[in-house]
């Protein structure tokens, strides 16, 4: 998370301002102090010659900041030239490399790009061989498609200066969009946003999924026709033009479009964008308005430019969640780990309470699980634990949730259920287990379970958990190989009170 931290501080530094000079020196430090990196610089393309020059540099020595660098010429004209970042992890072994630093040993070129288009360059090099391993060659990715758009935004201002109010509105979206990570929250604050920001009638996101686009967040003043979650062919209507082209798409009356998709009723105009992020095509963003004729050339610019800062947003939002997930996995099995069994023993706790469904924590441990292990040894030993957390997670239900509590216990929590249901999973998969053939475990393999039930047996987290374990103890104590129930929570305290 902290490397989230990290990317969330860069975005809002280099999407601060709109000076290009400052841009190209924030990105730079940001590179530096963040990768630790002795030499960076930005080399910008220059379209009527087809080349590559530097613009800004940090740690290069006098007399190279000139240099011009031709497409396909060393690793950033190769990177320039195949969109796609190129690394030299020892430049003495890549012929690609053009010597300009004696101390240089490893060089990472990456492409700054809005869509299809080459801005320039960010050329990374180090003193060190193999610097950039793959989880920081992704991070500079993220980062550097972040850096392709506030150089865009520059270039735009720039250019356009006319154009202030719109580019403060895209700058506006930049920095609501990039301090979200929720990707629920994300796409309908962005709608909500641009709608505004843009005076349109309506907004929509749509997200690819396989072969089908589905309606992820809208917001706007037309009558809707059809709902989040609703699905449809992602090469239908204007959608399926945008998406297969790879182009914006513009129609002004949609009445002479026989095939376009009505999400709207009162819509006369559509605006449909690509969203794309380092060139992969995450949806579509669609843009209505109640007037025919409501879209211009000079409206694409600026729109598509937005479309790019919600594409990196999501592409950002759905890192974070790949990373939070990876957080809440356990490496060796596979299921989910202790960290994530407290954070939703809470969440079904309160479930159980506001809505009287039940719930049970299931408590399993694997019998003389390290006399297995001294006897066939800690491989065949970690094949067992797989295994078992195979068995579980295939006999649970898509609501329950089983984890790996520690070493070979486990811990199941069992949503809306009662105690006499619980009961019947627990038994169920000890008599799984125990019929189970674990290949190279020439005897049988058994678990001890204890069960504890909301509200029966607690109805906080450390009374069920510590019912459980109770009645865990209680199965290993009568010759394991069995389950047991925990005391009733209820007796337990008439009983104390009684002494």
């Amino acid at each position: 998370m902290q490397k989230i931290a990290i990317l969330y501080d860069a975005s809002q530094a280099v999407l601060s301002t709109f000076d290009l000079d400052e841009v190209l020196q924030r990105i730079l430090v940001i590179a530096r102090d963040y990768f630790h990196l002795q030499n960076v610089a930005i080399l910008l393309l220059d379209e009527e010659s087809n080349e590559l020059r530097v613009r800004s540099q940090i740690g290069w020595e006098s007399g190279l900041a000139d240099i011009r660098v031709p497409l396909g010429q060393g690793l950033t004209g190769a990177a320039a030239q195949q969109k796609r970042p190129v690394y030299a992890p020892d430049v003495s072994k890549d012929p690609r490399y053009v010597a300009l630093r004696k101390d240089t040993r490893s060089e990472l070129a990456m492409p700054l790009m809005v869509r299809d288009e080459v801005l320039g360059v960010l050329d990374c090099q180090s003193d060190n061989l193999n610097h950039f391993d793959s989880e920081t060659i992704d991070l500079l990715a993220i980062f550097s498609t972040q850096a392709s758009l506030s150089l865009q935004n520059a270039r735009l201002y720039s250019l356009e200066r006319r154009r202030a109010s719109q580019l403060e509105a895209i700058n506006a979206i930049a920095r609501e969009t990039t301090a979200v990570l929720d990707i629920k929250q994300l796409l309908s604050r962005s709608c909500t946003k641009i709608q505004k920001s843009f005076q349109l009638s309506h907004v929509s996101v749509l997200l690819k999924e396989e072969q089908e686009l589905v309606l992820r967040a809208h917001h706007g003043d037309l009558t809707p026709r059809i709902a989040e979650g609703d699905r449809m062919s992602a090469e239908a209507g204007l959608c399926g033009r945008a998406l297969a082209s790879g182009k914006t798409v513009i129609e002004n009356d949609l009445k002479s479009v026989p095939d376009h998709l009505a999400f709207y009723v009162e819509t006369a105009s559509r605006m449909c964008i690509p969203l794309v992020s380092f060139g992969q095509t995450l949806g579509v963003l669609v843009l209505d308005s109640a007037q025919a004729g409501a879209f211009k050339g000079s409206d694409i610019q600026p729109l598509e430019s937005v479309a790019d800062i919600c594409a990196t947003a999501i592409q950002n939002a759905h890192y974070v969640e790949r990373v939070k997930q990876l957080a809440f996995l356990d490496g060796l099995t596979g299921i989910f780990n202790r960290r994530f069994f407290e954070l939703r023993i809470a969440e079904e706790i309160e479930r159980a309470r506001r809505f009287g469904a039940g719930m049970a924590v299931v408590m399993v441990d694997i019998d003389h699980f390290k006399r297995l292990n001294d006897e066939f040894g800690h491989l065949l030993g970690d094949e067992v634990l797989r295994q078992v957390s195979s068995v579980f997670h295939q006999q649970l239900r898509k609501i329950d949730v089983v984890c790996r509590y520690g070493g070979e216990e486990f811990a199941i929590l069992l949503s809306q259920t009662h105690q006499q249901h619980a009961l019947g999973v627990a038994e169920k998969l000890r008599k799984l287990v125990e019929g189970w053939q674990f290949p190279g475990v020439p005897r049988p393999v058994s678990i001890s379970v204890g069960v504890a039930s909301f509200p029966d047996h607690g109805t906080t987290r450390d009374e069920l958990v510590k019912a459980a374990d109770g009645a865990l103890y209680a199965a290993k104590q009568a010759g394991r190989n069995r389950v047991r129930v925990a005391h009733n929570h209820h007796k337990a305290h008439a009983q104390t009170a009684s002494r």
